[in-house]
């Protein structure tokens, strides 16, 4: 290939890199142009006058001493004359404006370069040493091809002349050289555009038929500009700094090609203060003749830490993890503990026998014992100890541990086994106890910090791979020390030019802009004014430029406006080091001399700002907007301080780049001492949208309408508490609808690479504004509730009861705040009056610190409440953190993800929250397992990943390394997984099982290299394998996977766990944290609702792990047992349930656990509004335990069809439910335990309302769809309804049970759901039989030789059952009982698999007359006597199929004694002893002269003359009552002996004195046709046993009466 390709192709490949920054090829080229004019002109001149610059020895030696700060560099070398190549045999490096191949290319050029031609000084002209200061004094040596010289590849300016070699200091720095590409032939340059037309225009405004854009900063990559010019470098050795782990810096760290590629850090760490590992940069102008020196500028290599707040919260992290040193073994286990449970769910398991095995390598077999609850965990050890060992005198119990059978968690010695909650899982689901017994010593912790853990500094850099932080989009030192050279030697030649002014305008100019582009696309004010002192040029229009360019003639000129530039670059490199995470710096980091300091209490001037300019804005918006300002408002915790201030209007402008200029002073009318410490400055840029091409009545509609572009918010107070000042650049944030306000960053946007920057300058003084705390006031008035007046009260506890702050009026703030002093009794009352404080200035702060000290402890929960975003006071928050210290471990977990997300409300990046967390976290691995993945996740949060970055690292600084290797782990097993997820999803149904399995042999290969992993759902399951043959998926919209894991404890079963990609999972854990809390207050109550609680947790943005329940099926594959109308059947799941609990016992409690999970799901579903309920989300265990799963809608956000909505009912409560929980069809006493429980539970969870509404609230930031405003707040607070008695409630909801019992929307959306899913069945599912619990096949239960039914027996409400005799070889004959129906059944499910030509006909169900006759009965019995014969005679696969004999197995019904009538499935109701016509439930109360009669529950009532049950309703009359003027009376209800009403019938103007002679007349009547009505049974009731102010439950015995006409 020749020389001219070459140079054409790699021409080509750096066009990428120089347009990145900001330069077009139409400016490059005509750039080049220019320069290949002038080289061609001044060789002409040469030529024509042969008289050339002499040309200066290289070797010759020094004539001048050149003063500068390192003199150890200024020996020059000789350069060897056999190392210099003919300038003819390679090509020259072109400057930064041409085409340079060496840019991107590995090395730059191959052969150090000749010196050029150097004019000769002028007398009396100081010349500066060469401003090559090289990084380390060995790399100064020349070296030829063989080891290439660092210095050939640093491009122009730098690779010019080789290292080893150095100018005579009387000769100037060189010029680079200016050789043209080779013109092809003809007079014309293809190379050169068209020269732009010279009519004057104003270049100042932008212009979008005329301008064209040359680089969006969307498109601005940095990657691309530091990777092309940090080819440039590589052959320069790194400083010899080095990492705390003892590797060098850029070092590559070997790694498995089997991990994933780790993402290189993205800071340094200092090197050394030595002169030698500085590298200077020559960002200098040249030196002038009237100094004695040029100021030198150098970029000085810093860490992550010279940012301060980061330095201080790294020296908070050692003081920190000083406090819990390795060897506290209370600290640092090494292993997982098992979870306690509150001292309020210990009745739970007291009193109650625990059976427990437990088994160890030591004896053979497991010895079992039955402990009683309150055993500790040491006292279990000692006995099986007594057992295994003869001498027990030389054991110590606290040398072993026991450890759950199938988990890695141990539990602790002092425990009780009441108090653990493994043990209260066992007792619930009737699981065996296993344990197992090792020696403390033997114990695995590996998870241990160690002490070289201890001993590491605390550092931001840990594990950037498990943090996935996005690189930062900053410029290198390394690329912009080859910028700034770049600069130099332009600005060189500029001020050495003597002709072709504007071309070395032009190429100066061109270096500015590159600067400017690298350093965030910034043109200062300072930049402009400079540039505006040079004349026009292509690559810069501007209107105040130089008019006339003949004053650059005089080098005096040139000088001082080169100096201009020097200095406004400086400073803007100053500037971006202060504002971005640069990993460099200006100057030595050293301490400063402390400001004298003013407090901001005491400044009474008013607070200002100069908002300059606008930067990097996209060139769509200036195609797109006009009439551009900002509006600036001060808030606190969200609530203005002020009226919002407005800049003027501004339209885009363009400089270097395009930018909004305004300029313009901004004040607010709020003096400094007005300002709270945490105020916060807010700004958002509007723009009016240009009009359309329509009318002139749409244009000026579309003029009058603004839009929100962008925001940014920054603290005016630092994390030092001192008042910001100077220049600040700030990011704006791209304005979304519906952010909630309360989630917006105090950090601005600098982690998106094209991010519009705001230049803002606070006045500076020569002292600093410091916001110290004051001290609380000594005097705080407290009073007693009671001394208030009764208007008073009844004011205030209205206030009160609206449990949290969020809808306070203004009139409510005012009352609460004047009547502080009485609310102190009320201690959750304090969010309520802090959130009504006037005002949080200085003067104000004493007297809220000093109620705040005086108000009663809250408890945790209640604490909770202060770290919403409207409490950001920072005293108040270490309070409520401090408040909350009490609470437990295992406590602590349940309110994780709250307190993560408080952490964005934090104003700064320590606080006593981070410092709890982090605490907490290292004194608990479970803690730190789940504090790292709610971190990881939260990180996907643009608005405050930063935060969240510095807090995972720091969590990963403090838990060490081998914790830090397990997360490492799980991060990779979790992305293998999402892969394969997103292949089976990918692929074609038919084909993904064979996808899944080719997939999952990823994971194979991640258990080779990791022989142990332990899941994200849970730290104590260990996996070492996973079994691929187990392995499915589920048939729905996400697929998920349904992965088997290999238990690595040989005495666990597999962990069977779903894992979803492509669903957001953390609504799923939000609600499943709700009714976690739920359950958990039912059981402190006393009151154990019997809920399923699985885990599920969220990985990463829509992927997660969610624990499966074992033995439990969805509701749609129970009904669909009955067929596909199976959910409009009332007996399919107590025939479910009886298939799988055939005895009565284990029926029984099956029912009841139905009943009580059943009453607790209906209750949570409800207050959290879940919605898009339907069978195949709401599933059944075979112990009775019913539970709900995929909560994708919730908070009363219904799934639509259409317009309509498919959730009707309130929550789902059928029909089918209520026949398991009667015993039948007909309402029993076991309904009024129904509504009983859920009305109780509805009320105990109101108790706590401030609770859910506090965590709730704390997770409107979290980004979830559904939970992002107050609205959706207002659900929850609308559905517990606060603000009600616990009477009224209990109606409330009763009438919801009736509204949900009664809806047939539920059971139609359950049809259209199973129609639906019938699509998805798959081939693989047999048919199976609805009353038969297991599958039995031939060769399980012998061959069949005979069938034969004998007889038919007559059963309640079942018409008839028919008694077959059943023979098999080498057995005795079996009797089984089946009905017609199940017969019609096993020829149904037979259907399915054969073809109708292999079976025989079955007989028609449909007959004339009653089909419950004895003479159908009698037909029927010949005519399946044919049908079974002509069954067992058929071909084999059909008469030995597995549906025949499971049909024909006995049942647990079948071995009952048979007789004449056979026990019905229903439930009859037999009244209690003593009572003939009934009993009745009331609550009877007295208050205020107000009788108040609650209506509850009657039972026992007798059906009516023609035995159909009646429609009862109750009338109450209060005797003495001679006009009968108090009657009072409930609805009535329909067909039912066991009605509920839950009605509250109210007396008023009672006095108090006549209750001892009231009586309540109460009868029961049934709601007869033609107004007559059948009195059921009456009762008097003497009110003389009433206490005024408590409530008197009873059950009432009713009597007979005679028939009633009244009503």
């Amino acid at each position: 290939m020749s020389a001219a390709q070459t140079q054409k192709e790699s021409s080509e490949a750096g066009w990428g890199c120089l347009e990145s920054l900001g330069l077009s090829q139409r400016e490059l080229v005509l750039a080049e142009a220019l320069q290949m004019e002038y080289d061609a002109l001044s060789r002409h001149k040469q030529d024509k006058s042969g008289t050339g610059t002499s040309h200066t020895d290289p070797g010759a030696p020094s004539q001048t001493s050149s003063k500068t700060p390192y003199p150890s560099v200024d020996q020059t070398r000789p350069i060897p004359a056999q190392n210099l190549p003919d300038p003819s045999e390679g090509n020259l490096l072109l400057d930064l404006s041409g085409s340079d191949s060496s840019l991107n290319q590995q090395g730059g050029s191959q052969f150090p370069l000749p010196l050029p031609p150097r004019p000769l000084p002028s007398q009396g002209v100081f010349i500066k040493e060469s401003p090559y200061i090289l990084d380390r004094p060995e790399v100064s040596k020349f070296r030829d091809l063989s080891g290439s010289n660092p210095g050939d590849s640093f491009g122009p300016g730098l690779g010019f002349l080789s290292k080893g070699s150095m100018l005579p200091d009387d000769v100037p720095p060189a010029i680079p050289p200016r050789h043209p590409l080779p013109p092809p032939s003809g007079s014309e340059i293809p190379l050169l555009p068209p020269r732009p037309s010279t009519t004057p225009r104003d270049v100042n405004l932008f212009q979008p038929d005329v301008d064209q854009l040359k680089m969006t900063p969307a498109e601005l990559n940095y990657d691309i500009i530091n990777d092309s010019l940090s080819r440039l470098n590589e052959g320069r050795p790194a400083p010899p700094a080095r990492r705390p782990n003892g590797d060098q810096a850029g070092k590559p760290v070997a790694r498995s090609k089997t991990l994933p590629p780790q993402v290189p850090p993205r800071t340094y760490i200092p090197a050394p203060k030595s002169c030698k590992n500085h590298r200077r940069v020559s960002a200098d102008p040249v030196s002038l003749g009237s100094r004695t020196n040029g100021f030198g500028y150098e970029l000085f290599q810093v860490s992550e830490e010279r940012d301060e707040e980061v330095a201080a919260f790294c020296h908070m992290l050692d003081v920190l993890r000083s406090a819990y040193p390795c060897s506290d073994p209370s600290k640092n286990s090494g292993f997982v503990w098992s979870p306690s449970v509150g001292h309020g769910e210990l009745h739970q398991a007291l009193g109650v026998g625990v059976k427990v095995t437990v088994v160890s390598e030591d004896f053979r077999e497991p010895l079992t014992f039955t402990c009683d609850g309150s055993s500790t965990v040491d006292l279990l050890i000692y006995q099986t100890l007594c057992f295994t060992q003869d001498h027990l005198d030389h054991l110590d119990v606290d040398d072993y541990l026991l450890k759950v059978c199938g988990q890695e968690e141990f539990l602790s010695n002092s425990q009780t086994l009441a108090g653990l909650e493994f043990v209260q899982q066992c007792l619930k689901f009737d699981w065996d106890i296993r344990l197992f017994l090792t020696k403390r010593s033997m114990v695995n912790t590996e998870l241990a910090r160690t002490k070289e853990d201890d001993d590491s500094p605390s550092s931001m850099n840990h594990c950037i791979l498990l943090q996935e932080r996005p690189i930062k989009q900053t410029v290198t030192r390394e690329a912009l020390t080859l910028l700034l050279d770049t600069f130099h030697n332009e600005a060189e030649s500029f001020l050495l030019s003597e002709a072709e002014l504007l071309l070395h305008v032009e190429r100066l100019v061109q270096s500015v802009k590159a600067l400017c582009s690298s350093l965030a696309a910034v043109e200062t004010p300072d930049v402009t004014a400079a540039l505006n002192q040079l004349p026009a040029c292509p690559c810069r229009l501007q209107p105040k430029v130089l008019k006339d360019a003949s004053v650059l003639s005089l080098r005096e000129n040139r000088e001082s406006v080169v100096e201009k530039i020097t200095a406004a670059i400086l400073d803007l490199v100053e500037l971006y080091c202060s504002t971005f995470n640069a990993n460099f710096h200006t100057t030595q980091q050293s301490q400063s001399c402390t400001a004298p300091v003013q407090e901001a209490g005491l400044v009474t001037n008013v607070l200002s700002f100069n908002v300059y300019a606008a930067h990097r804005v996209p060139i769509t918006w200036a195609t797109s907007y006009e009439g551009f300002f900002l509006s600036c408002s001060l808030t606190h915790g969200g609530m203005e301080l002020c009226a919002p201030q407005h800049t003027s209007k501004q339209g885009v402008s363009k400089y270097l780049f395009h930018l909004v200029v305004w300029d313009q002073r901004v004040c607010f009318p709020v003096q400094i001492n007005q300002l709270p410490r945490e105020s916060q400055l807010t700004v958002t840029l509007y723009a009016s949208p240009l009009p359309p091409p329509g009318g002139a009545e749409d244009k000026g509609k579309q003029r009058r309408s603004v839009e929100a572009l962008g925001w940014v918010t920054m603290p005016l107070f630092n994390f030092r508490h001192v008042l910001t000042c100077g220049r600040k650049l700030l990011g704006l944030w791209p304005s979304m609808p519906g952010r909630s306000g309360n989630a917006r960053t105090s950090c601005p946007n600098f982690s998106q690479p094209d991010s519009v920057i705001l230049q803002v300058d606070f006045p500076t003084s020569s002292f600093e504004v410091f916001f110290s705390t004051p001290a609380p006031a000594d005097f705080c008035p407290q009073y007693e509730f009671s001394r208030l007046d009764t208007v008073g009260q009844i004011q205030l506890q209205d206030v009160l009861q609206k449990k949290a702050f969020f809808w306070l009026t203004p009139e409510d703030k005012r009352l609460l705040w004047e009547k502080k002093a009485f609310c102190q009794s009320e201690s959750s009352a304090l969010p309520l009056v802090l959130a009504s404080a006037p005002c949080w200035q200085w003067t104000c702060l004493p007297e809220i610190y000093a109620l705040l000290r005086q108000w009663a402890c809250l408890g945790h929960l209640d604490a909770l409440g202060l770290l919403h975003a409207s409490f950001p006071d920072q005293e108040l928050r270490r309070t409520a953190v401090q408040w909350m210290d009490s609470i437990s471990d295992p406590e602590l977990l349940d309110f994780l993800p709250q307190l993560v997300q408080a952490v964005k409300h934090e104003c700064y990046l320590d606080s006593s929250l981070v410092r709890f967390l982090l605490r907490r976290a290292i004194g608990d691995i479970r803690i730190a397992h789940y504090l790292f993945w709610l971190l990881k996740d939260n990180l996907q949060d643009s608005q405050f990943s930063a935060r969240y970055q510095h807090l995972l690292a720091a969590l990963l600084c403090c838990v060490g390394r081998a914790l830090r290797d397990e997360f490492d782990r799980q991060c990779w097993m979790v992305s293998i997984l999402t892969k394969v997820a997103q292949k089976v999803r990918d692929a074609t149904p038919s084909s993904r099982q064979a996808v899944l399995r080719e997939s999952l042999a990823e994971m194979k290969q991640f258990f080779s290299v990791n022989s142990t992993c332990r899941l994200p759902l849970n730290p104590a399951l260990l996996v070492s394998g996973i079994n691929i043959q187990a392995c499915s998926f589920f048939n729905s919209n996400a697929v998920p996977l349904k992965l088997s894991f290999q238990n690595l404890d040989p005495r666990g079963d597999n962990i069977n766990v779903i894992f979803k990609s492509g669903d957001d999972l953390r609504q799923d854990m939000l609600t499943l944290q709700m009714i976690r809390i739920m359950n958990k207050i039912w059981i402190q109550e006393g009151l154990d609702m019997r809920m399923v609680i699985f885990k599920c947790f969220s990985t990463g943005r829509g992927r997660g792990m969610v624990e499966m329940i074992p033995h439990a099926d969805t509701l749609r594959k129970i009904q669909v047992e009955h067929g596909v109308t199976g959910s409009f059947k009332d007996r399919t799941l107590a025939d479910w349930l009886q298939k799988h609990n055939p005895t009565d016992e284990q029926y029984d409690k099956a029912v009841e656990n139905f009943i009580y999970s059943c009453a607790g799901c209906c209750v949570a579903t409800y207050i959290l509004g879940i919605c898009d309920r339907h069978n195949d989300n709401i599933m059944l265990k075979t112990s009775g335990h019913m539970f709900h799963i995929d909560f994708g809608k919730f908070l009363g956000h219904a799934q639509m069809f259409g317009n309509i909505k498919r959730d009707r009912a309130p929550f789902v409560f059928t029909s089918d439910m209520a026949y398991v929980i009667n015993g039948g069809d007909k309402p029993s006493s076991r309904f009024h335990e129904f509504v009983d429980l859920c009305c109780e539970a509805y009320n105990l969870i109101r108790k706590h309302a401030h609770l859910f509404l506090n965590l709730l609230g704390l997770m409107l930031s979290c980004g979830i769809p559904e939970l992002s405003d107050l609205d959706d707040l207002k659900y929850v607070y609308d559905a517990l309804r606060p603000h009600e008695s616990e009477a009224d409630a209990t109606m409330y909801f009763t009438r919801l049970i009736e509204s949900s019992l009664g809806s047939v929307a539920t059971k139609l959306n359950f049809f259209i759901h199973n129609l639906a899913q019938m699509k998805f069945a798959s081939s693989e599912d047999r048919p199976s039989l609805s009353f038969a619990p297991r599958v039995h096949t031939a060769r399980s239960d012998g061959i069949i030789k005979n069938l034969y039914i004998y007889k038919h027996m007559r059963i309640a409400n079942k018409g008839y059952v028919f008694v077959v005799k059943v023979e098999r070889e080498g057995q005795e004959v079996q009797l089984v009982q089946r009905t017609f129906e199940e017969f019609q059944e096993l020829h149904s499910r037979l259907r399915l698999i054969f073809p109708s030509s292999k079976l025989p006909s079955f007989p028609s169900r449909f007959v004339i007359g009653r089909s419950r006759s004895e003479a159908t009965a009698d037909r029927r019995k010949d005519e399946l006597n044919g049908y079974v014969w002509h069954l067992i005679h058929a071909a084999p696969e059909v008469a030995q199929c597995d549906l025949v004999y499971t049909f024909f197995h006995p049942l647990s019904r079948d071995e009952r004694t048979t007789g004449s009538s056979i026990k019905p499935a229903e439930v009859a109701w037999s009244p209690a002893a003593g009572t003939e016509l009934g009993e009745v439930k009331l609550s009877i109360s007295y208050k205020s002269d107000k009788l108040f009669i609650m209506v509850i529950h009657i039972r026992g009532l007798q059906p009516l003359q023609d035995g159909t049950d009646p429609d009862p309703y109750v009338k109450l009359y209060l005797l003495p009552d001679p006009q009968k003027m108090s009657k009072r009376k409930t609805k009535a209800a329909r067909r039912t002996c066991n009605p509920t009403y839950n009605e509250m019938l109210v007396y008023d103007r009672i006095p108090q004195g006549d209750l001892d002679q009231r009586v309540i007349h109460l009868r029961v009547l049934s709601d007869g046709s033609f107004w007559e009505n059948t009195l059921l049974g009456e009762t008097f009731i003497p009110l003389t046993r009433l206490v005024p102010g408590q409530h008197w439950v009873d059950w009432h015995q009713l009597g007979r009466g005679g028939s009633d006409s009244t009503h």
